[in-house]
């Protein structure tokens, strides 16, 4: 009888056990059923920041454009700065090709040659003639001088004689006077020719100088330190496609601006703001920006421009107004760079002392903002009141306490329209 009894006692106790067992897996089961599966977020009080989100791009305050020579004939781009990189004053940041130009000085510089060359020899020819005009004055003074001593009274010689000697002294005095007049007028031909050809010269001469002006001017160098921005070559970008910036091989015209040096440390955040908005804006109010190729830093700001105003914007149809307005980093660094677009968040309104969530907390049902609370391990619809929102959060004045959890998604609902 007790073995028996015994076995019975065990048998017993290994129901019980599996009847515990199952019961506990059953709770379990209904826990993990009734429990949500969705992430949620306390609410909390603090102050409501109230924003208004305005997109804009990096540009300085102060920059240096560089520009394509003026005066250097066909121009293209043979080698250019990489585009965001750093260059101090004197460096070569945009070099064209120099072929044409290098010929041009060469042909000048044989010209000037050859120009000072044949002035050089004019210069010794007309020495020789006037060394001969010289001598031939010379001669033709000797001879008056000489027919002057044969000219004596009529007692003297007879007439005839007489009369040959005043002869021969005449075309001796005019001997003289031709080889006088020759020596000027080869003198002042000389000097004709030596102006003339010293004007040449003088041509050529800034001819090269013009042509070696411009072949320097090929090399362009950074006037200042900075950080390198190449601009867009509009020759080369379509309306319906990307636009492109300069780079090496490209055609370009005189005076073209290639790129900007912007000095870093005057860079602010350039925008514009739609004409409803610009009510909500005045000087001095806080922003906090977000940069587009710096997603993980938000920059402070403040507002520090607002036109007065308006510019008739005509990209969009029908036309729109816009007000241009800039805000100042307080906390640039050498992140930043000309060019770099982002979202700054300018507070225009705060309200302390109310419950805060995340705006994606809060649903529209029938047309009312809800949120679910959590109540035990279910969520329960709440109609709550929204004082204001924006993209992060959402101040509510009706409806939750702080502490309480809400789901940050829409939970689904049962066949009977509950929330599980």
């Amino acid at each position: 009888m007790a073995p028996r009894r015994l076995r019975r006692s065990g048998s017993i106790a290994a129901g019980l056990v599996l009847v515990g067992i199952a019961v506990a897996a059953g709770v379990m089961i209904r826990r993990q059923a009734s429990a949500p599966d969705i992430a949620t977020a306390t609410v909390t009080r603090g102050e409501f920041v109230d924003t208004l989100e305005i997109r804009g791009a990096v540009r300085p305050v102060r920059s240096v454009v560089v520009t394509a020579p003026m005066q250097a004939g066909d121009l293209q781009i043979l080698k250019i700065a990489a585009n965001g990189s750093m260059v101090k004053a004197g460096d070569t940041v945009v070099q064209f090709d120099a072929t044409t130009l290098q010929h041009t000085v060469q042909d000048k510089q044989s010209e000037l040659s050859q120009a000072e060359e044949g002035l050089k020899q004019a210069k010794a020819a007309a020495l020789i003639t006037t060394n001969q005009d010289q001598t031939n004055v010379e001669h033709s003074t000797y001879d008056v001088s000489r027919a002057k001593l044969g000219v004596v009274d009529e007692d003297f010689v007879a007439k005839v004689d007489s009369e040959k000697a005043r002869l021969a002294l005449a075309d001796a005095e005019q001997k003289q006077h031709e080889a006088e007049v020759k020596g000027t007028s080869n003198q002042q031909a000389s000097e004709t020719g030596f102006t003339a050809q010293e004007s040449k010269i003088a041509k050529v001469r800034m001819d090269l100088e013009q042509a070696q002006r411009a072949l320097a001017a090929l090399e362009v160098k950074a006037p200042t330190d900075g950080l390198v921005s190449i601009m867009t070559n509009w020759q080369t970008s379509s309306p319906m496609g990307a636009q492109q910036e300069f780079r090496a091989g490209d055609h370009v015209w005189a005076g073209a601006q290639i790129l900007e040096l912007p000095d870093l440390s005057s860079v602010h955040l350039a925008a514009r703001l739609e004409e409803s908005d610009r009510g909500r804006l005045q000087l001095g109010q806080t922003a906090t920006i977000r940069l587009d190729a710096v997603p993980d830093h938000d920059y402070q700001a403040s507002v520090t421009d607002l036109s007065v105003l308006a510019r008739v914007d005509f990209s969009s149809w029908p036309p729109q107004k816009n007000f241009d307005m800039s805000l100042t980093f307080a906390d640039a660094d050498a992140k930043l760079r000309p060019g770099m677009n982002g979202v700054a968040r300018v507070a225009v309104g705060r309200m302390p002392n109310m419950l805060l969530v995340p705006a994606e907390a809060v649903f529209l049902v029938d047309g009312r903002p809800v949120v679910y609370r959590l109540a035990g391990r279910a969520l329960v619809a709440v109609p709550v009141e929204v004082a204001k929102r924006n993209k992060e959060q959402a101040a509510i004045v009706k409806g939750l306490r702080e502490g309480d959890r809400i789901a940050l998604t829409k939970p689904p609902t049962d066949a009977g329209g509950a929330s599980r």
